[in-house]
């Protein structure tokens, strides 16, 4: 197998058979169950589980075998079976469920309009992560073109993974006999650093999904006549979260949530920021004349990938400014998303941050929390020295540059549960999300060229598979 051939094969099949359904997909508002509550009824999951399956039978080998499974009031799942020929299990993931719109869309774009510019393809879930599924095929058709020999390989796709995996365990059960044990696991959910060379994740944080209300009236008041008196409830969600956030730094204040960070990943950031430099940074829409929370860039790489951290990402009980009287407000309630280091437990931090939230409420007031699914972080076993060979000579080829390591601020659910059941298994955690790419936000965009240097990676990576 020629580089050149394989860049050729993967650089053609892209073009011809992944973007046009990927840019049918992207005009699909396929959200996740937690952004759509009536997700069934709306149809837009069945709908993508056709474009997929139809894609996949389309482009599929004789020997595949291709699952789709929907329980009652479960999202679906789809497998795809490649048997191999030398012994081992590769496992490969992505999921098809998508984030909500976001306002702030560039004129010209939004989040169901597939917009091809350049070696961009603008729209939401194109790069978060719809392309998998179709890069994944892309990558099992190239081992068969190239005639490499591979162990038994699954495809995993979900639609529920935005949403926290709820669906998943029952699955990963249900079907344990289809998936096996894997050797090694490749995920297609993960971030970049830049575009010029290969990125392996080496850790991700978990996450804990709330919203938080503060009732303290039946009904909203004349803010003339009861300011002073009635306490309002902004202000005591403001004192409440002060319990958990330094508000002036953003450093989580309980023990509870710090954890100690390995010396490894300390290395590994020195290392990805002395590539990255300021870039790193730069990379975010600043403001003219807005700054990071710390001048360190290494700092402010541990603290996106190993550092609880605060966001608040939605509200209730405020109404828009144009609508707003002279009203003291029954309510406030604020959507919480606090980011936990990858090896702390979830659970644990979940029960940990009602009794903060919760207990002694300010001018006893009712406080709620309602919660999401929690989710635990992961951080990647060391890797095997046949593993840690393939992706450096898979970047050197593909990109003609070493490949890096970086901790992901985010969160992927299953590669935890993963982590947990199959503790052997290696793992490759790889992406397309690179600067400005902008998963969840507006805007967001899949560099097309990386992604497809990325598809012809992972299939060099499995020619060293050990046989």
């Amino acid at each position: 197998m020629k580089t050149s051939d394989l860049n050729s094969f993967t650089h053609n099949f892209w073009q011809e058979n992944i973007i046009p359904p990927l840019m049918d997909y992207i005009k699909i508002p396929n959200k996740s169950p937690a952004f759509d509550p009536n997700w069934k009824q709306n149809g837009h999951m069945d709908k993508v589980l056709r474009l997929a399956m139809d894609w996949v039978h389309a482009h599929c080998e004789d020997d595949w075998k291709i699952h789709s499974f929907q329980s009652e009031n479960r999202t679906p799942l789809i497998i795809l079976e490649i048997p191999g020929n030398i012994p081992g299990n590769i496992l490969m993931y992505g999921h098809l469920d998508k984030q909500p719109e976001m306002t702030g869309w560039n004129d010209g774009l939004g989040p169901w309009t597939p917009v091809l510019n350049g070696e961009k393809l603008y729209g939401r879930g194109g790069a978060d992560d719809g392309y998998a599924i179709f890069a994944s095929v892309c990558s099992l058709k190239a081992l068969k073109m190239f005639n490499i020999p591979h162990p038994k390989i699954t495809v995993l796709i979900e639609f529920c993974e935005e949403s926290g995996s709820p669906d998943l365990p029952f699955y990963v059960d249900q079907q344990k006999q289809l998936i096996g044990s894997p050797d090694l696991v490749i995920c297609l959910d993960s971030g970049a650093g830049n575009y010029n060379q290969f990125w392996l994740t080496t850790s991700l944080r978990g996450l804990i999904g709330c919203t938080l209300r503060v009732d303290i009236l039946t009904e909203g008041i004349h803010s003339g006549g009861g300011s002073g008196i009635v306490p309002s409830s902004f202000r005591i969600v403001r004192q409440l979260l002060s319990r958990l956030e330094d508000e002036r730094t953003g450093t989580i204040i309980p023990n509870d949530f710090t954890i100690e960070i390995p010396q490894e990943r300390r290395v590994q950031a020195e290392e990805t920021i002395s590539v990255l430099g300021d870039d790193f940074v730069r990379a975010f829409p600043w403001i003219k004349n807005s700054n990071p929370v710390l001048d360190d860039p290494v700092e402010l790489l541990l603290n996106n990938t190993w550092k609880s951290m605060l966001s608040v990402t939605g509200a209730e009980g405020l109404p828009l400014i144009k609508d707003s009287g002279n009203v003291l407000r029954p309510f406030t309630s604020l959507k919480l998303s606090l980011r936990l280091p990858p090896t702390l437990d979830a659970v644990i931090a979940q029960s940990n941050l009602e009794k903060i939230l919760t207990t002694d409420p300010p001018y006893g007031s009712k406080v709620s929390l309602n919660f999401e699914e929690p989710a635990s972080g992961w951080n990647a076993p060391s890797l095997q020295p046949w593993l840690k060979n393939a992706v450096q000579n898979a970047s050197q080829k593909m990109y003609e540059k070493k490949a890096l390591y970086i901790g992901e601020g985010g969160t992927i659910p299953f590669m935890g549960m993963l982590g947990d059941a199959f503790p052997e298994a290696q793992f490759v955690i790889t992406g397309v999300l690179g600067p400005h790419s902008n998963a969840h936000g507006p805007n967001e965009f899949l560099h097309i060229p990386y992604a497809e240097k990325l598809t012809a990676s992972i299939v060099s990576i499995i020619s060293e598979f050990p046989k």
